[in-house]
């Protein structure tokens, strides 16, 4: 038995069906009809026997069958529920019930940090579908002509409707596309599937956003649902700009439609992924105006907008403005507070949020999870992974990463790779972060074959990875392995960063190639103040002061400002003991009124994160701290350890050098652990500098005289001193 279907250009041609076996429907007088044979019986497309089982479907219905209509088939798929019962005359109804049904199993990719229940965001669809409705028992006394015209319109609207949420690529979106405009349909139904031809292209993966543009062109007088789906896929695209910013103007401007929360909440997303504060906050006195301050969707879109573009300030305002919090509006606080490093108080609102009996998802975890990396909390990382696994919450390819990165960062690199290896699914983002992981542990081998596993597991490498494939080398050593993955990344196809380039200086300088480096330097595209300063640090490193000195005339021509680039020229002076050259150039960042950024060190205890600054003994348990650190001074003097004054930058006497050095944040913060924490328990600290030499030896010290554990982390890598060794083997 075969029956022949309408035809949708070369899309739909005939369709044979199988009636072998299956679900059986009385159709035409009791005629046995199956769909499953065309599954196993012939490599068709999905797309044809999804339209097939719609198909039967709308027979079942328009047979009266609206029992047999509503089943869930594997082979005719799901989209059945929203348009399968308008085959029947008076059936509109059972139509918007199939809505509802099918939104019960449909979970659509919307905005996650916007809405909660796609319910909600397809309220315009809903909408629609009632409008529809009220048409039908309007007319209920049309004559029978004019339902079975309108029939076949609803027919033809909802092969074409199914077609295109099924559509397969943006070819055969096209030629759905010029069906719609090349046949004489209402122009209520046109702008309809229009809607639809502009939802694929702005929103779905194989769409086109260009052709988006030209599609939204096309329909007279579109509607809000139309300049939502333009406005939401603006921000979707591969470089996303204002555009969708200009779309809400033209809302704006033309005084029709009237946007409504959705409208707001993507246009503020759209503004966040760009950073772009004054739009943004136009935005927010368009919703002041229009009243929309109460919706949650607003409420929770503000305080993510303010939040993404390090307003912090302004988005605890909103937050605390509203008075039912849901779970976004809390996961956009936590992961605000987490972007800008305020680590207390991303715990304190993460604590607040399950007192008020909210438990927290993915999004919340991934925040508090990436404030413990930021500050190395791993008692409180601990904490959470443990919170997660006896909640039995499901651990999802993200937080599993975030995981990884966070006991990397935490200096546990053990724990780290043992989730890695647990993973069952990795993408190139779980990767990297283990390559850069290891790196940063100074384990340079180590990540070298992490990206040789990665290769092999035909995972994709980004730029991250090569960021941690060419640091590994450079703190390694690793000159001629640099090099040849250097020209792997190109192979790839990856376009060099100024991150990789400042990564290749750093490994000719640390192979004691600086000429070389000096060359490539050179020879990258309009090289940035980064590249330079790596290039300075490298001269600094072998004092070669000429060099040195000809390289910061540049740096400070690109960067006048910044504190860094003087800082690194004065300490080069001092190490050589031109006190004349080290003065006058700070007398230079006096005259400019650049301040140095201050070494600031943080140690978590029993879960608050406590921050120490050079010479600052504002603590409330100073002098508890000044008693343990004259102990470790006559311990470690006892040892036979001589200061490395060098390390001061100050034309002063020794002793007064001396005095200066034990005050560096880094004791500070290893004299509260030893202070609040009992061997065998390991001393984290997290430094925002890179540790001086004389810190350095002192560590290594500490670590043997007290036996105790010490893992510090500064700017460039990870130092883990046990029993008077470091290992980065006196190299970083």
């Amino acid at each position: 038995m075969s029956y022949k279907f309408l035809s949708l250009s070369s899309i739909v041609s005939n369709i044979n069906i199988d009636p072998s076996v299956g679900y059986e429907g009385i159709i035409e007088g009791g005629k046995s009809l199956d769909i499953r044979g065309l599954g196993e019986k012939a490599e068709q497309p999905a797309i044809l026997k999804t339209f097939v089982g719609h198909k039967i479907a709308r027979l079942y219905a328009s047979n009266g069958e609206d029992d047999c209509n509503i089943r869930e088939d594997d082979n005719i798929g799901i989209n059945k529920w929203s348009i399968s019962t308008s085959g029947k005359r008076g059936c509109r109804k059972n139509r918007l019930s199939a809505f509802d049904k099918r939104n019960e199993i449909v979970v659509d990719n919307i905005d996650r940090d916007i809405v909660e229940d796609v319910t909600d965001f397809e309220e315009e669809e809903r909408k629609e579908i009632n409008d529809e409705i009220n048409e039908t028992d309007t007319n209920n006394s049309s004559s029978d002509d004019s339902s079975k015209e309108e029939l076949e319109e609803e027919e033809e609207e909802a092969r074409i409707v199914f077609l295109i949420r099924k559509c397969p690529s943006m070819f055969i979106l096209s030629q759905i596309h010029a069906r719609i405009l090349t046949h004489l349909l209402p122009l209520s139904t046109v702008s309809f599937l229009l809607s639809k031809v502009l939802s694929f292209s702005a929103l779905s993966p194989l769409g086109n956003f260009a052709y988006a543009r030209k599609v939204f062109s096309q329909i007279p007088n579109p509607g809000v649902f139309a300049y939502n789906t333009i406005i939401r896929g603006g921000s979707y695209t591969k470089t996303p700009s204002k555009e969708p910013f200009y779309f809400y103007k033209r809302m704006l401007t033309r005084a029709y439609p009237t946007p409504n929360t959705f409208t707001i909440a993507f246009v503020l997303k759209a503004c966040s992924s760009i950073i772009a504060l004054e739009e943004g906050q136009q935005v927010h006195a368009c919703i002041l105006r229009s009243g929309y301050t109460l919706s949650p969707y607003v409420q929770s879109s503000l305080v993510n907008f303010y939040a993404k573009c390090e307003e912090i300030t302004l988005a605890r305002k909103v937050f605390d403005e509203i008075t039912e919090r849901n779970l976004v509006s809390w996961s956009a606080m936590i992961t605000g507070y987490a972007r800008v490093g305020m680590v207390n108080e991303t715990f304190s609102v993460f604590r607040e949020m399950q007192g008020v009996g909210i438990e927290p998802d993915e999004v919340s975890l991934v925040g508090v999870i990436s404030a413990c990396a930021m500050a190395g909390a791993l008692d409180i990382g601990k904490w959470i992974h443990t919170y997660i696994n006896k909640r039995k919450l499901d651990i999802d390819l993200e937080l599993n990463t975030a995981l990884v990165n966070m006991y990397a960062k935490c200096g546990y690199i053990e724990k780290a790779k043992e989730i890695f290896d647990e993973m069952p699914v990795k993408d190139s983002k779980a990767w990297s972060s283990m390559i850069v992981g290891l790196a940063i542990h100074g384990l340079a081998q180590d990540a070298l074959d992490m990206f040789t596993r990665m290769e092999e597991a035909k995972a994709k490498p980004n730029h991250v990875t090569f960021i941690g494939v060419l640091s590994a080398c450079a703190r390694g050593g690793l000159v001629s392995e640099g090099k040849r993955h250097w020209s792997r990344m190109l192979e790839l196809g990856i376009e060099p960063s100024m991150e990789h380039y400042g990564c290749m200086v750093d490994l000719l300088c640390r192979g004691g190639l600086v000429d070389e480096a000096y060359n490539f330097a050179l020879s990258t595209p309009s090289p940035n103040a980064v590249i330079w300063r790596t290039l300075l640090v490298g001269y600094k490193r072998n004092q070669m002061l000429q060099q040195a000195e000809m390289v910061a005339e540049r740096l400070f021509e690109l960067e006048p400002l910044n504190a860094e680039n003087y800082i690194i020229l004065s300490n080069l002076y001092a190490t050589v003991s031109e006190w004349e050259k080290m003065s006058h150039v700070r007398k230079k960042m006096k005259e400019k009124g650049i301040k140095a950024v201050p070494g600031c060190t943080s140690i978590e205890i029993d879960g608050f994160v406590h921050e120490f600054v050079m010479g600052d003994w504002s603590h409330p348990e100073a002098e508890e701290i000044k008693r343990i650190l004259k102990n470790v001074s006559a311990r470690i003097h006892s040892t036979g350890y001589e200061p490395r004054v060098s390390s001061v930058l100050h034309y002063v006497d020794d002793e007064e050098k001396e005095n200066s050095l034990f005050e560096h944040s880094e004791r500070l913060a290893i004299a509260y652990g030893l202070l609040k924490t009992k061997a065998p328990a390991a001393i984290r600290i997290v430094k925002n500098l890179t540790v001086c030499e004389d810190c350095h030896e002192v560590t290594k010290i500490i670590s043997r005289v007290y036996n105790r554990e010490i893992i510090v982390r500064d700017r460039v890598r990870f130092h883990k001193f046990v029993n008077g060794t470091c290992s980065c083997n006196d190299h970083w």
